[in-house]
């Protein structure tokens, strides 16, 4: 129904605009966000590459758009430009896949969602929408682009992997008001396609926002990493989806409730009840989903969620019969699907137990059983790290999310700088989950303007480690961990880890000795021969040994 106002005047206007102005916090802070991470690693040498004259080619191709409006060719020439976005979009993805070309990736983007935006405005002009609907979008986008905007300007590379989570948790939410509204506002009159689609994106958006909640809060520390170990998990997700298919049913032929405690009621009311209970159901199931998943495999979370946050995007697309909106939500749930398949790989994860909670794995133990670590921990000094680093001919640094927190890589740059200068062969080695989201370090060791051809990933680097003189573990813990190799008893196990401890000498910089790493277990290398732990802020100790040095 037509809007009389610029304020919302009924509950599926409301629901609207809570999903407009979520949604344009989603795209301004993601897109910013996304543009301060790479301008990271900007050099002063490169290129200069002139961005702003892709606004040229943007600006004619919406204008033109708008003169058809006049010409009456207004509904031929929006496909066109519907067509371009999808175009944009995907060769925006594309862009992103290489450190190379993914600033051009991400103004592809940036021109892809703006060209979408154009093609919506000019269908809605198309169906006869009034001034006062433009007005309260523009008005709501503009309320959604500050706050996104605001949240990018303090948003740094350490905050990153929780602010990820929590745009995922906006689409759920947008995913689910968007469908409801869709729902109120058109009752009773939608087929069985759009129903599906509505409950779909209700289902969807529900485990998408309030898993993210949890992601969020467990990496931003305030809820425990340690898994939700319920001894009833998977009974409890199987019953959830259960219950949701048979909602699904009742909301798509609500002649099934004569068979259940909702008889006498009418139809509409059927399929109200209904998706409220899958809204309900959904978060549930979302929130347990996440919690019963640990620490370690938050980082493969993420892409999880980024993959539902797609899905989700894709089923509004069906419900709003916008071609557009399906093709780029399937494209954000397929690229996100396929991340999650290899970061499974990399970190040796099933991505049943993934996706579904740990399904299939007995409940955790929280690392209670694991093997009793024996021996003594070597305490080191920062005068040892520095003769040591000044004697050895090849270095390698790991950094770990301690890095981030102590924001101490720009010390360490200016070290591994200085002993490069010395002649030394000195490489940083990341895992493909060191931090708490993949590229997290390499964002950070970027913005500490440490060169590329320094930095090597855990494949290209992992056999080095028997031949190097020096290895420097700096915030890393678990994906350095020799019980990941050893231990069949611990959380880990299985996971690919850099073999620090093969190196002929291993400083380890810790906090204290009984700070454990995200899988809250501790580290047997630190008891090795060969291993000295270097006690303190990873900053301070940093500064000293570039002082040192």
């Amino acid at each position: 129904s037509e809007t009389s106002g610029i304020i919302p005047d009924s509950p599926s206007h409301w629901m609207g605009a809570i999903a407009t102005t979520l949604s344009f916090v989603n795209i301004v802070g993601g897109f910013l966000i996304t543009g301060k991470m790479l301008d990271l690693f900007r050099r002063p040498e490169d290129p200069k590459e002139f961005f702003e004259l892709y606004a040229i080619p943007s600006a004619l191709l919406i204008a033109g758009l708008g003169a058809s409006y006049f010409s009456g060719n207004i509904e031929n020439v929006s496909g066109s430009v519907a067509i371009a976005s999808a175009i944009c979009c995907i060769a925006a993805i594309a862009g992103l896949a290489d450190q190379k070309t993914a600033r051009t990736g991400n103004i592809l983007g940036i021109a892809g969602v703006s060209f979408g935006l154009a093609s919506t405005a000019a269908d809605m002009s198309s169906v006869g929408a009034t001034a006062p609907a433009f007005e309260q979008v523009g008005i709501l986008g503009g309320v959604g682009a500050a706050i996104g905007a605001a949240v990018a300007s303090v948003v740094g590379p350490t905050e990153l992997p929780q602010t990820v989570a929590g745009f995922h948790s906006l689409v759920g939410i947008a995913a689910m008001v968007g469908a409801a509204g869709e729902y109120l506002g058109n009752a009773g009159e939608l087929d069985a396609g759009t129903l599906s689609a509505i409950y779909l994106a209700v289902f969807i958006g529900g485990i998408t926002f309030t898993g993210s909640v949890v992601a969020f809060s467990k990496l931003a520390g305030m809820m425990k990493s340690a898994p939700l170990a319920l001894p009833v998990r998977d009974q409890l997700n199987l019953g959830m989806v259960g219950i949701l298919a048979l909602g699904m049913a009742a909301f798509l032929d609500p002649s099934l409730a004569n068979l259940s405690f909702l008889q006498g009621l009418d139809a509409e009311a059927v399929r109200l009840s209904s998706l409220e209970m899958a809204a309900v159901l959904s978060s549930v199931l979302g929130f347990h989903l996440v919690a019963s998943i640990g620490g370690p495999d938050m980082s493969v979370v993420i892409t999880v969620l980024n993959s539902y946050s797609g899905w989700a995007l894709c089923a509004e697309g069906f419900l709003l019969n916008n071609p557009l909106l399906a093709q780029v939500g399937a494209l954000i749930g397929f690229s996100g699907a396929i991340l999650t398949w290899i970061m499974c790989e990399a970190m040796g994860r099933s991505i049943t137990a993934v996706i579904f909670g740990g399904a299939g794995k007995p409940v955790a133990n929280n690392g209670n059983d694991s093997t009793e670590i024996e021996g003594d921990i070597t305490i080191g000094s920062v005068d040892n790290m520095m003769e040591s680093l000044l004697e050895a001919k090849n270095i390698i640094i790991v950094p770990g999310y301690g890095l981030a927190v102590a924001q101490a890589q720009f010390a360490v740059a200016d070290i591994a700088k200085k002993l490069k200068g010395m002649g030394k062969n000195v490489r940083f080695g990341i895992h493909p989950v060191a931090g708490r989201m993949p590229g997290q370090l390499n964002v950070l060791l970027a913005e500490a303007s440490v060169p590329y051809d320094m930095v090597f990933e855990m494949e290209e680097i992992n056999d080095d480690f028997e031949g190097t003189d020096v290895t420097l573990v700096i915030g890393a813990s678990d994906t350095v961990s020799s019980a990941a190799e050893d231990d069949p008893n611990c959380s880990i196990y299985g996971m690919p880890v850099l073999r620090v401890w093969k190196s002929h000498l291993v400083f380890v910089l810790k906090r204290t000795i009984g700070n454990t790493g995200y899988a809250g277990m501790e580290n047997p290398i630190l008891y090795k021969d060969n291993v000295e732990v270097v006690l303190g802020d990873a900053h301070e100790t940093c500064e000293a040994l570039r002082s040192a040095i």
